[in-house]
């Protein structure tokens, strides 16, 4: 192993290191930076002279060991019924907007039943009823099936949230399958997601019309990365739909950017649903400052939470418990009172 900066002591930063195998870079990760460790990239390392025709494939990976993060500020406990408390009280529609949660949501919960009870609580209590009424109003998780596609457009990400789910799949829970790299007209390069497979033991499998996208024994997954979604309607829709219909990917995960606009999120979650997506994924959370905005697609949308992409990493920075991390950043709650 060649190693750009010492790997021990483990200390918060940037690690560059060369390996021949996934087994030898999980290794490495997990004994000598811990549990934390997050890889950024995967490539293939240049060989020269005689080494680069008989020497075995080498891999460079760069790892990140992130700082902790600082301990809570403690959390003055909420005075009981008082005149101050029931004033604060009125702060709740002001308390969601700055959340970011849609005005349409907040309508429908102003002209629920509770609405008027909830403004004649404390706020932390009535906080803490909206938490409750939000989880058990959310989508329950729907498990995905063998066969599983990653739809989105363009630079939301897509091809990096299918490289954190296949870490997860090989790394956590010791699966094998296989990965489809889809093109059709357009291409679909993903050169990345080649080398990070190969460093995995992941077979890639490049798949255009006419190659049939079936084999592999029971069990084993399927993912396959498709190009960005086409225009509705357009010939390239109609290839889409014939290749997830007939090559029977039923689980169908969409890949939304959660730092764009809400009109093109909901835009961009309307084209999604056309193609029969399944599931939800929202990426760059670490550049989103409201996660409230998220609420619109976990209540009013169909589709069930898969994770939440909270940075670029290819592994790891994977938040499973959606609506409890998005209940964590978008109410003012004590630990307690989200669990509740």
């Amino acid at each position: 192993m060649i190693a750009a900066a010492p790997l021990t002591p483990a200390v918060p930063g940037t690690y560059r290191f060369e390996v021949g195998s996934a087994a030898e870079a999980v290794e490495i990760i997990r004994n000598r930076l811990g549990a934390e460790a997050r890889v950024l990239s995967v490539q293939g390392s240049p060989r020269k002279g005689l080494r680069r025709l008989f020497g075995a494939a080498r891999f460079e990976v760069v790892a990140e060991l992130p700082a902790p993060e600082p301990a809570p500020a403690p959390v003055e406990e909420a005075p009981a019924r008082s005149a101050y408390a029931l004033v604060e009280s009125k702060r709740l529609p002001l308390v969601l907007r700055r959340a970011g949660f849609p005005e349409r949501l907040i309508g429908r919960l102003e002209a629920s039943p509770g609405w008027g009870r909830a403004l004649e609580r404390p706020l932390h209590e009535a906080l803490a009823d909206l938490a409750r009424d939000l989880r058990s109003a959310a989508r329950p998780p729907r498990p995905l099936p063998e066969r599983v596609a990653f739809l989105g457009a363009a630079g939301v990400g897509r091809t990096t949230a299918l490289c954190k789910w296949l870490s997860r799949e090989v790394f956590a829970r010791g699966r094998r399958g296989r990965v489809w790299r889809v093109e059709f007209e357009r291409p679909n390069p993903a050169p990345a997601l080649d080398v990070f497979c190969e460093a995995l033991g992941v077979a890639v499998e490049h798949y255009s019309p006419g190659i049939d996208a079936g084999g592999g024994e029971p069990g084993e997954f399927h993912l396959a990365d498709l190009p960005g979604l086409p225009a509705s309607g357009s010939r390239e829709a109609r290839e889409l739909a014939r290749f997830l219909d007939g090559e029977k990917f039923t689980g169908r995960v969409l890949v939304l950017n959660a730092a764009y606009d809400a009109d093109a999120l909901r835009e961009a979650y309307s084209r999604g649903r056309e193609f029969g997506a399944t599931h939800l994924v929202c990426t760059h959370l670490d550049e989103t400052p409201r996660w409230g905005r998220l609420w619109e697609f976990l209540i009013e949308g169909d589709l069930s939470p898969l994770f939440l992409s909270t940075g670029p990493g290819l592994t790891g920075e994977l938040e499973t418990d959606v609506l409890g991390r998005v209940l964590a950043r978008s109410l003012p709650l004590r630990g307690e009172e989200v669990r509740s």
